[in-house]
């Protein structure tokens, strides 16, 4: 995944069940105060998210596209890193749910996203 490799996004656990990835706070990731910028936290998210989702594709699919996602933003990041677990909430031929929790490096919910995915076939 190219753009995950551009923001330095380490792919940690990947299993049907969960995938985890760690993103590491740094100077170009952020907005004013130092703060990691919430588009970063989406897009560590949509992209451990969708590795989730590529991971429970069903026999014969091409990939998936984010069709919808959903951010709860809760606390800023000002250092350290950000770990994403990515979960199955539904997994079916058209569409795959995922849930994606984003924890700082003390354990701090910083967000909740829910995206769906769909299921692209051969053309």
């Amino acid at each position: 995944m190219p753009f995950a490799a551009l923001l330095g996004i380490d792919f940690l656990e990947a299993t049907p069940a969960a995938v985890t990835a760690r993103l590491a706070w740094q100077p170009s990731l952020c907005t004013g105060g130092e703060v990691l910028h919430g588009g970063a936290l989406m897009a560590l998210a949509d992209s451990t998210g969708a590795a989730c989702a590529v991971i429970n594709l069903p026999e014969g699919a091409a990939g998936t596209a984010t069709i919808e996602s959903k951010t709860n933003f809760f606390r800023a990041v000002r250092g350290g890193h950000v770990d994403a677990v990515s979960v199955p909430l539904h997994v079916g031929r058209a569409t795959i749910v995922v849930e994606t929790d984003l924890h700082d490096a003390s354990g701090k919910r910083v967000a909740k996203v829910i995206q769906t995915q769909a299921v692209l076939t051969a053309a």
